[in-house]
């Protein structure tokens, strides 16, 4: 593999060593085999360790096969992917519900796969979304791009948005829900608020619309607990309309939607802010908009 880009204006001047360690996250191994096989160039020439580089500068990138072993993974089917961006570092795409972000099994297909036979080379997941939730999801299209995307993904600086439909109608504007998540002991598939033992969990909320026993919601989220969404909203006595796991009322689907994904590029400094269409999702909303 070969990796060119130019370093972005906003970057500061430092040293080649404080770049790779500290930038781009690459780890000790990875970092030894680029300096021992001088493997990294800066505006087409080798340099040492402590060679400074500057805002606008070309750097090189060249890994053998041993530096990142190949991933054996099953390939999908590349025609259910919906591209939402691409470019030579990342790939963000449309998931379906009903779909899994990544197998469990070996012989098991899901989005991952489905991706990667896309691209024409083994993905990474960055973030996933529940099998029944639908909407935008970020992949690294190589491991040396994976650190850096979940760097971004630690430190809350790539936003994500959710549309939830909901039951009852919803009567603050906004809303902060800061309960801790943990483990549910008597479902292994399932989360539940817990005070004591649980992890930090925060979720923001915007009421979008109110109907007459649901309402539209936009949340936001500051952490990443599985079924942080599910979970709060059912604490409050608004669970997703369609959640087989916290409502017992059935719906047409699980409705949540990751509607909206935003962050600046790692490389380019640029923001990019994507929008991920549901017909099914949007169906129901209209649907309950008709009824007035």
């Amino acid at each position: 593999m070969k990796f060119s880009f130019i370093l972005p204006e906003s970057l500061p001047s430092m040293t080649v060593k404080r770049l790779l360690e500290d930038y781009f996250l690459i780890p000790r191994k990875i970092r030894h085999f680029l300096r021992t096989k001088k493997h990294l160039w800066v505006n087409q020439k080798e340099v040492n360790w402590q060679s400074l580089v500057q805002p606008g500068d070309e750097l090189t990138l060249f890994f053998d096969d041993q530096d990142y072993p190949d991933k054996d993974l099953l390939l999908g089917e590349a025609n259910l992917v919906e591209e939402l961006y691409q470019d030579q570092h990342l790939i963000v795409v449309n998931k379906p519900e009903g779909m899994k972000t990544h197998a469990n099994q070996p012989t098991e297909l899901a989005l991952l796969n489905h991706v990667s036979a896309y691209v024409g080379q083994t993905c990474y997941v960055v973030h996933r979304l529940d099998k029944e939730t639908s909407g935008a999801v970020l992949f690294a299209k190589n491991p040396f791009v994976l650190p850096v995307l979940n760097r971004l993904l630690e430190k809350r600086q790539i936003k994500r948005e959710y549309w939830a439909l909901v039951e009852q109608a919803f009567q603050q504007r906004e809303a902060i829900f800061r309960e801790p998540i943990g483990r549910d002991r008597h479902d292994r598939r399932k989360r539940r608020v817990d005070p004591k033992q649980g992890k930090r969990a925060l979720t923001r909320v915007s009421r979008l619309k109110n109907f007459p026993h649901q309402a539209l919601l936009k949340c936001q989220l500051e952490t990443g607990r599985t079924h942080q969404i599910r979970v709060h909203l059912a604490h409050h006595d608004h669970p997703l309309v369609g959640d087989p796991l916290y409502n017992p009322h059935k719906g047409p689907r699980l409705m949540l939607h990751a509607h909206r994904l935003r962050f600046i590029h790692p490389f380019s400094q640029k923001e990019i802010c994507l929008e991920a269409p549901s017909a099914s999702f949007e169906a129901q909303i209209q649907l309950l908009k008709n009824k007035g």
